[in-house]
């Protein structure tokens, strides 16, 4: 209900009255008795359901995320912020600015709004947001409602032909390759023989056929459809079951094959011997709202209660799998020296995961130096310290004659330079494929958002921050961001293998260019972000008596049930 109501609310026509509005914060715990200004104030006031929802936001959350209809080519080009479809979605110092919500944003995955609540807020805060989206919206839909009947499932006649002329052509198709079979015109694919082959040809057409005609009911189907609604909020149903309902139901399968003959040479009785066809092979070419035929209502049946066996058998199965894995890794748990043992001190990993870090604290981030090409690699990164117009555009006076009177600050930020490029080599050997998404911990984009936040930066005005203090910095925090300590030549290896990743993401994000002239940060917020990555590095790492054995048990269960 929830998440039906929460993607209904959130979209940019709805609008909500005084007295609703007045009635809705009463259901609000969090709410502090301030009345926010309504987005219309003539010829009465309005207030959006954005507004509301942004109520309920805690504190100061930043994030971005994509609705589930999000179009992949919106993400990049010039107007990749302008998003006519409103999907995508931003959430900036608490306060949903755009974008309609469903199960991608409020969801179970990582990095959804729930996860950065936790992160940046900690656990009490992110489960009273969630209490307080609950009564508040649910409150909401009480008065708006939310209902679905037959006139949900109904397309236009228009569609009906498309469907119907579909079907009719896959049909054609397959009496095409049943006469292919019988002239011998047929060629076995490798590694399969003649049946095979014509077995798989006819289930690809009628898939094809199925999607095809499901495809088309979807399309059909208004912004004001009902079931639509709880499909693309993602709180009920998938495109299958539109399809299914509307267009055509569909090949059923018995064992991963099409309904076999048991019947002397045949499906049914109404049917005649050796008849390959679709239909008495267990097509159904029906949709739910028409109504399946006797021999269709027969297969759907069988195709049915293979399902209910499998679940059945499935619980039982997985179930004792489940046990087994619990039993073997009960015991294995993180120790106070970090290493990972179980109940007879048998060691199994020097550090949990090989990098100590725990399992909520991490998040996917993207290296920013790996797809590049040397050019636009160089533009990013290099920072030039003898143009003085470039110069005067990012510093106060201080600064510029601080760079232009001293030799180390140029050899300075030739070494980093230097750095960057070794740390590419070096990624580009680990990554071959030019894979640059990676599970770090410290989301740095997000921290850097919310520095810009807190300390109100201006990203056209002139920064007083050094680079010199720019590239100490990093270096400094590195050198306290350790897993294992230690001066042995074991330990100093280790501690490399289980940082380089995050050394090489906070040297090329927090680098002297990106700094002063993408982000234009401040010393003091500088100084801030640095304390806050080392505070965040140390929560991220895992804690001593965490049951590590038992989580990965689970964890390897729940996908199997």
């Amino acid at each position: 209900d929830t998440l039906t109501a929460v993607r209904k609310r959130t979209k940019r026509d709805v609008f909500i009255t005084k007295e609703q509005m007045m009635n809705i914060l009463m259901f609000l715990p969090i709410w502090d008795g301030k009345m926010p200004r309504p987005a219309i104030l003539k010829p009465c006031p309005l207030w959006t359901g954005k507004q509301i929802f942004s109520l309920i936001i805690p504190g100061n959350v930043n994030m971005i995320r994509t609705h589930s209809t999000h179009p992949d080519d919106e993400d990049d080009g010039p107007y990749k912020w302008i998003s006519p479809g409103d999907t995508k979605v931003m959430v900036e110092h608490g306060e949903l600015v755009m974008g309609i919500l469903c199960k991608k944003t409020l969801g179970t995955s990582a990095g959804s709004l729930l996860h950065i609540c936790f992160l940046e807020l900690g656990h009490e805060v992110a489960g009273r947001f969630y209490g307080n989206i609950q009564t508040v919206i649910n409150n909401w839909l009480l008065l708006d409602g939310h209902s679905i009947g037959i006139g949900d499932t109904i397309a236009d006649p228009q569609t009906y032909l498309e469907i119907q002329k579909a079907i009719k052509k896959a049909k054609e198709d397959v009496i095409e390759v049943i006469q292919k079979a019988h002239n011998m015109e047929l060629e076995p694919t490798p590694g399969n023989t003649l049946r095979q082959t014509f077995e798989n040809q006819v289930n690809r057409i009628l898939n094809d056929a199925r999607d095809k005609t499901g495809g088309s009911a979807k399309k059909s189907l208004t912004e004001y459809n009902n079931l639509k609604a709880m499909v693309v909020s993602g709180s009920k149903g998938s495109n299958i079951n539109i399809s299914q309902v509307i267009a055509c139901v569909g090949q059923q399968n018995v064992e991963g094959k099409r309904i076999p003959f048991g019947f002397r040479k045949r499906t049914l009785p109404h049917f005649i011997k050796d008849d390959y066809g679709p239909e008495s092979r267990g097509f159904v070419e029906n949709s739910y709202l028409a109504g399946l035929t006797p021999s269709e209502f027969y297969f759907h049946a069988m195709g049915g209660r293979e399902g209910l066996i499998d679940t059945a058998v499935k619980t039982a199965e997985t179930g004792y799998i489940q046990r087994r894995l619990i039993k073997a890794m009960e015991s294995v748990m993180v120790n106070y020296d970090g290493t990972v043992r179980n109940s007879v001190g048998q060691l199994i990993q020097l550090r949990y995961g090989e990098d100590g870090l725990c399992g909520e604290m991490v998040e996917f981030q993207t290296l920013p130096t790996i797809k590049l090409s040397n050019k636009a690699f160089e533009k990013k990164f290099r920072f030039d310290p003898s143009n003085e117009r470039y110069l005067r555009r990012i510093f106060n006076e201080d600064i510029i004659r601080q760079l232009m009177g001293s030799g180390d600050v140029i050899s300075e930020l030739e070494r980093e330079w230097e750095q960057l490029c070794k740390d590419r080599e070096a990624l580009r050997q680990i990554f071959p494929t030019g894979e640059s998404k990676v599970v770090l911990p410290c989301n740095l984009q997000r921290m850097i958002w919310n520095v810009q936040k807190i300390f109100h930066i201006n990203k056209r005005a002139t920064t007083d921050l050094s680079p010199l203090r720019v590239i100490q910095g990093v270096r400094e925090l590195l050198q306290k961001c350790v897993i294992v300590a230690g001066e042995d030549r074991l330990s100093k290896l280790a501690n490399e293998n289980a940082t380089l990743l995050f050394q090489c993401l906070v040297r090329a994000t927090l680098c002297t260019k990106c700094v002063s002239e993408e982000f234009r940060l401040t010393t003091e917020a500088f100084e801030w972000l640095i304390g806050e990555i080392e505070t965040r590095f140390q929560q991220a790492q895992c804690a001593p008596g965490e049951m590590v054995g038992a989580l990965a048990a689970q964890s390897l269960g729940e996908p199997a049930t």
